[in-house]
């Protein structure tokens, strides 16, 4: 060999080692990162080393552009403004033969976290396998084009996809749990960290087997968590600065399921109900005893439960759970600040309204949901019931329009419904049933399981590896 091929191979072997070096850097996990912690990032101080296996969260953060926009729209946290699934709205919803045209499309990792949508933003959590990161990203509403990304280290197994949460937006920040429980706060316009909490170490919270699905709750200003962790269920922190303002006792040895807090309204008496591994729960929303434990029970505690609990009355609601769970129906009664709670309905998924994943609609006094895959004749179909009798449907969707694990909403007078392999349908809601008006194939999707978002006659819908804008009006 010559001594110009001896320096040309040296040359080239060189380079290969040092981009090799340079991307086993780029894709390194954070349990092998011991750089020196960034000032400020996570509430640490300036110069303090990370130990092995120690996640920072939210430490980095990508700027790509900047875009106003005059839209003031808003889709704020899990389930819309009122927390129901059902938004009211003056945009003249349309419901043409044509194609309702694809605004953009953004390619995510896998996962089933909905957005949030706030002033012309639209927000989501996605996960990337590359990178091991767990990552908050922002996108213009009007062209799809991401305006920036707030992430951190996190290195998990896909299970089903990783991120399943949906934020909480408001004008000073936008709040969020990542697939292992870390809460994080950051500034919805800049992107600037605000402040974060990892549940499992401050609370011994146990994730659960699918990863975090609970999505953050904000009343008044107080975020609250069901962190459900050795000592303690339930927890208020000031939005602002993550301060802890109160606690409630884990007397019930709740563990964390994937279902979410829910503000309630009982004799007058605002509540925070949450369906956790071991039970269901009432904590008192105050305002002279915010975190009282105000009720328990043990009747009805599924091994998984995704749903969340839905109220139909002043003193009942409704709750439904996966794999063989079925549904109650469940009443409350407070004589002398006592409260107790009784069982009217209990039944298996094949003996009336159930659902395994979605959480029901309550609309103009009717249950609507979709039904388990051990829901019997009636499994996969769109199925609406009356409080009053849970076990006989008063409609069912045809035969063929079944729709798996998929979500839906009501806007105005029109439930819009995605089949999970990313078919979208839209019913016209009458007294007596549904009739289909519209049906339309979004997309070949997979495990389009996330919930949908509207605002500003955007409709955002994904399956487990991209997100579509749609425009509906």
């Amino acid at each position: 060999m010559n001594k110009q091929r001896i320096i040309q191979t040296i040359t080239i072997v060189t380079v290969l080692v040092y981009t090799s070096l340079i991307a086993a850097w780029q894709l390194m996990p954070a349990n092998l990162d011991f750089a020196i912690q960034a000032p400020g990032a996570d509430n640490r101080p300036a110069g303090k080393t990370r130990a092995a296996n120690d996640v920072v969260i939210g430490e980095y953060f990508m700027r790509y552009d900047n875009e106003t926009s005059a839209l003031s729209g808003n889709w704020t946290k899990f389930r819309g403004p009122l927390h129901n699934n059902i938004i009211r709205t003056e945009d003249d919803i349309q419901i043409p033969s044509a194609l309702y045209p694809e605004i953009w499309s953004v390619e995510t990792g896998e996962g089933h976290a909905s957005p949030v949508i706030f002033n012309g933003k639209v927000y989501f959590l996605d996960y990337d396998e590359k990178l091991s990161s767990d990552a908050l990203r922002c996108f213009s509403l009007e062209t799809g084009k991401e305006l920036w990304r707030r992430w951190y280290r996190v290195p998990i197994k896909r299970n089903h996809g990783f991120s399943r949460t949906t934020p909480f937006i408001a004008e000073n920040y936008i709040i969020t749990i990542g697939p292992e429980g870390h809460v994080m706060c950051c500034d919805p316009s800049s992107g600037d960290m605000l402040w974060s909490l990892d549940m499992q170490k401050e609370y011994t919270t146990e994730v659960p087997f699918w990863y975090t699905g609970q999505c953050p709750l904000v009343d008044d200003g107080v975020l609250i968590l069901a962190p459900a962790g050795k000592e303690v269920l339930m927890t208020g922190l000031d939005c602002l600065t993550g301060e802890i303002l109160w606690t409630t006792p884990n007397s019930p040895a709740y563990k964390m399921s994937h279902s979410s807090v829910v503000p309630m309204s009982f004799d007058n008496h605002k509540t925070y109900v949450y369906v956790g591994i071991g039970g269901i729960c009432g904590v008192s929303a105050g305002p002279e005893d915010t975190g009282c434990l105000l009720w328990h029970m043990n009747e009805w505690q599924p091994s998984v439960v995704a749903p969340s609990p839905v109220q139909i009355s002043d003193n009942q609601f409704y709750m439904t759970a996966g794999y063989g769970s079925g549904g109650v129906l469940i009443e409350l009664n407070n004589s002398g600040n006592k409260w107790s709670t009784e069982v009217l309905d209990k039944y298996k998924p094949n003996a009336g309204i159930s659902s395994e994943q979605q959480t029901p609609i309550f609309h103009q006094g009717k249950l609507i949901s979709v039904m388990p895959k051990d829901g019997g004749r009636l499994r996969g179909k769109l199925v609406s019931y009356s409080p009053s009798d849970l076990h006989t449907p008063l409609w069912t969707s045809a035969a063929d329009e079944k729709f798996g694990l998929g979500p839906y909403l009501v806007i105005n007078d029109y439930l819009f419904a995605l089949k999970d392999d990313g078919e979208l349908y839209v019913y016209q809601i009458e007294s007596d049933g549904m009739t289909l008006v519209k049906k339309q194939r979004i997309m070949d999707g997979r495990d389009a399981w996330g919930p949908m978002a509207y605002a500003d006659g955007m409709l955002i819908i994904r399956d487990a590896h991209i997100v579509k804008c749609l425009k509906i009006i």
